[in-house]
């Protein structure tokens, strides 16, 4: 039997219980000029664009691209999604009679619409424009009072997704590379949920395959405008999809809370983040989740899971050290002790000073053996 077979088959023989929720996913070059048809289908007639302040050109564009279907444009989100954030667009949306929102962007666009839709039930259609992945999840995110607050809800998860690679053009280098990481830790905590299905485990590798081809092409400024590259931007779009697609069906652990505590309590970058934690948080795992640490390393290039994520991060110009980010040795007691409340399923046992261990590594930038 061929050895993808093997594993496959390997894969299946245990017990699982995998659940999917519809959406509607377009892919292709020049997908967006379908949003108009994507809208009618959806018997929508007044869509709301939202989008951050750099971003207000191309959601313009989009915005004039559907006609009498936009009613307005909203360019006021914010990493992390600070509960006022939300709470402004929330009125923006119902003054202007929306009945859909249209979220352009990456993140912190989504996850605003996420915000909105909470409360209100608004349809969302998302066309991602980095490779974050939130667009294929019901996962929310609200900051407030320097706590971020995270769950799940349908009513948050995006109707249809439209997916563009020529949007990503013009996503700069160093936004793409950790961009990209980000969506690697979707998958490779999705390959040790505590809840994981055959289906994820084969999405999740095949979404890692496709970003670690991706991201170092995209890191390297003399392919630029060159074929090659929008090859790559094709591939990390794809891998992010797969890589949304498995966080929405699993749950989240360990490096998915250390980030959401990094981010909503100190400020730290969302993606910037998740690509300093992720090796340390697999050093703290690997022991524990042996298959998906092969899984992962395959995947990467690498002979352990770890090494492979910081090598990877290293080689495409990412941020390694939480120090870089402006993380204060001084806050790393209280990162320890937020990151042992309200816990996530996680392999390993969460031990408080192997848990401090793990970010004083991710401050200092250390490669885990």
């Amino acid at each position: 039997m061929p050895a993808r077979l093997t594993e496959t088959a390997a894969m299946t023989t245990r017990s699982f219980v995998h659940s999917a929720h519809a959406q509607r996913v377009v892919f292709g070059q020049g997908s967006v000029r379908a949003l108009p048809d994507e809208l009618d289908k959806l018997g929508v007639r007044r869509a709301l664009v939202l989008c951050t302040s750099g971003q207000t050109e191309q959601a313009q564009s989009i915005l004039r691209g559907i006609g009498s279907r936009g009613v307005g444009l909203h360019d006021g989100a914010a990493m992390h999604v600070p509960v006022e954030v939300a709470r402004s667009a929330r009125a923006e949306a119902s003054k202007l009679n929306a009945d859909v929102l249209l979220a352009v962007g990456g993140g912190s666009t989504i996850g605003l619409a996420k915000a909105i839709a909470l409360e209100s039930g608004l349809p969302i259609v998302a066309v991602p424009t980095t490779y974050a992945g939130s667009e294929m999840t019901s996962i929310y995110g609200l900051t407030e009072g320097g706590l971020k607050r995270t769950g799940r809800d349908i009513r948050v998860l995006p109707r249809t997704v439209v997916y563009d690679p020529a949007l990503t053009y013009e996503l700069p280098a160093a936004t793409s590379v950790v961009s990209g990481l980000n969506a690697i830790a979707h998958a490779s905590e999705a390959l040790y949920a505590s809840d994981s299905s055959p289906i994820t485990d084969l999405m999740a590798v095949e979404g890692l395959t496709a970003l670690a081809r991706a991201l170092p092409l995209l890191a390297d400024r003399s392919t630029a405008g060159a074929p090659v590259q929008a090859k790559a931007r094709e591939d990390a779009l794809y891998g992010a999809w797969l890589c949304g697609a498995v966080l929405g069906a699993v749950s989240m652990a360990l490096h998915h809370k250390l980030c959401h505590t990094l981010g909503g309590t100190f400020g730290l970058p969302h993606a910037e983040t998740h690509a300093v934690v992720l090796p340390h948080a697999l050093a703290y795992n690997a022991n524990f989740a042996r298959p998906a640490m092969e899984r992962i390393a395959t995947a990467l290039n690498g002979r352990s899971a770890p090494a492979a994520a910081f090598d990877l991060a290293h080689a495409c110009g990412a941020p390694c050290s939480l120090r870089e980010l402006g993380l204060s040795k001084a806050d790393l007691q209280r990162a320890t002790d937020l990151a042992l409340q309200n816990q996530y399923p996680n392999p390993r046992p969460l031990e408080a000073a192997s848990i401090a261990q793990l970010l004083r590594d991710a401050f200092d930038g250390v490669r885990p053996n």
